[in-house]
């Protein structure tokens, strides 16, 4: 009887409350964090496209209709990271929770806390990013590239929250890119050899393991900005002695496979 007992414990330890708003907070059910990540997803596309639609209002006839020009440049920085950053790449992260444990046997994902803990960083970093635009000077205004010198000398205050932004997204691309390599290598059913798997699976491997190459890169990216902005350095800035063409190679290195996969 105590088996039974420890074994019931142990799976509502697993997968959090059965019921109620905290079975969503709490769960480490591979099904729920991919649904999660999907209407997360689906939630961005919309607040991105409500942003476009401020856009094209605008462009609509020449000269100002809407907006003034430093607002326009804020949504279109916002729009591109939200649509990137925000709606593409977790829903496909809901699918590859959904689906990757399904299509090779596995009971669940192999580290599920650190799955919940992925998703819930990202509302997190996002709730952040848009509240920037209503910080003194208004939000990023650079464009969804950030390129350097621009988003280090002209940049607004709200430009430190959105680096730490970006380091938040890419410790949640890490942390998922991880467990699905972790997923993939370990708990494949019986049989389902490597050559087995379905191309699904196969292009998620291979650019689970392209995030975790390519996202430390970018996190110095913006590092390397943040030291730029504050800290009288002189990365990107020819005036200190800086290239700022080495912002076009470091980015590009870091967002070409993330954008690519």
């Amino acid at each position: 009887m105590s088996t039974v007992i420890d074994d019931h414990g142990h799976a509502d330890h697993a997968h959090g409350p059965a019921k109620g708003l905290m079975r969503w907070v709490l769960t480490t059910n591979h099904k729920d964090i991919g649904t999660m990540y999907l209407w997360f997803a689906f939630t961005m596309f919309l607040l991105g496209g409500s942003f476009a639609m401020v856009i094209r209002a605008e462009l609509f006839q020449p000269g100002l209709q809407i907006v003034q020009p430093a607002f326009f440049n804020q949504m279109t920085t916002m729009h591109g990271l939200i649509m990137v950053f925000g709606a593409v790449m977790p829903a496909f992260v809901g699918l590859a929770n959904w689906m990757i444990p399904l299509m090779i046997g596995a009971p669940d994902m192999a580290l599920p806390r650190m799955n919940n803990f992925s998703f819930w960083l990202l509302p997190a970093a996002f709730l952040l990013l848009v509240s920037t635009l209503f910080t003194p000077g208004g939000g990023p205004n650079f464009g969804w590239t950030f390129y350097a010198p621009l988003s280090t000398t002209y940049a607004p205050e709200s430009v430190t929250f959105f680096i730490f932004v970006i380091h938040l997204m890419g410790i949640s691309s890490i942390m998922g890119a991880i467990n699905v390599v972790a997923t993939i290598l370990n708990l494949r059913a019986p049989g389902m050899t490597l050559m087995k798997m379905p191309l699904f699976v196969w292009t998620w491997l291979i650019t689970a393991f392209l995030l975790i190459a390519v996202m430390p890169v970018l996190a110095g990216c913006v590092t390397m900005m943040l030291m730029d902005i504050h800290f009288g350095t002189s990365f990107f800035s020819a005036a200190g002695g800086g290239d700022p063409v080495l912002f076009q190679h470091v980015f590009c290195s870091s967002a070409t496979p993330r954008c690519t996969s």
